[in-house]
């Protein structure tokens, strides 16, 4: 009776790629082998004092930075971050983490983090949309780390303006001093793996890690979906 049931509703609501649209195979999920294949991706977690890590050189100390795959405006990825951010796909965020996470495992520096830490929402934005992309994107990563997720510890006090049509010094001013840490002691000591769905400037991963980074002894990578 459920086969019949997941065939009819196939019919009516079939599974198409979040990328391109095409059908799924049945061994295919959220999006089709072939647009996997071509995922622009950076390969940066394997390459030491990589072009992302230094976007932040005399900013805010960050242990290690990468990105999964490199984000153009206009290519058919972006449909995919959409899917992930607006269409609330929750799926998507999961599944992108675990291959993030298969991929970070392949550093030891990605692989001997202590915690994973999503870049956090203000409550406001997260009654609103109803769930945080990068704590989806956390969670996938952690379960392939075999790493506890931390989604409390660190906070966003203050609601700030969206990001998006902001210029680079802008972008800085405006996260500045937005993040907390509940209790320091949490995070003492620890390797902490900060992950975001978007990185551009870097004002917002800057601003969560010189929070983190209150913590005792603390040290902070980045894992990012995207890197523009």
């Amino acid at each position: 009776m459920q086969n019949i049931f997941s065939a009819l509703l196939s019919i009516f609501y079939p599974n198409t790629c979040a990328t391109c649209g095409d059908l799924l195979e049945k061994h295919e999920k959220c999006i089709c082998l072939k647009c996997l294949y071509h995922l622009p991706k950076t390969n940066l977690h394997l390459q030491k004092d990589n072009e992302l890590e230094q976007r932040f050189w005399g900013k805010v100390p960050i242990f290690r930075v990468a990105a999964f795959f490199y984000f153009e405006k206009g290519s058919p990825f972006q449909k995919l971050l959409h899917h992930l951010k607006y269409k609330g796909e929750k799926e998507i965020g999961i599944m992108l983490g675990e291959y993030m996470g298969v991929d970070l495992r392949q550093s030891a520096d990605f692989a001997a983090v202590d915690v994973v830490v999503p870049v956090p929402l203000h409550r406001n934005k997260m009654k609103t949309r109803g769930y945080n992309q990068s704590e989806l994107l956390a969670k996938g990563i952690a379960a392939k780390l075999q790493k506890p997720l931390d989604t409390d510890t660190l906070f966003r006090a203050i609601e700030n303006p969206t990001q998006t049509k902001k210029g680079v010094l802008e972008r800085w001013e405006n996260v500045e001093g937005i993040f907390c840490v509940k209790n320091k002691e949490t995070f003492a000591d620890k390797h902490i793996l900060l992950v975001d769905d978007v990185l551009t400037t870097g004002a917002t991963i800057a601003a969560c890690a010189a929070a983190l980074l209150q913590c005792e002894n603390a040290k902070v990578s980045v894992a990012s979906l995207a890197a523009a």
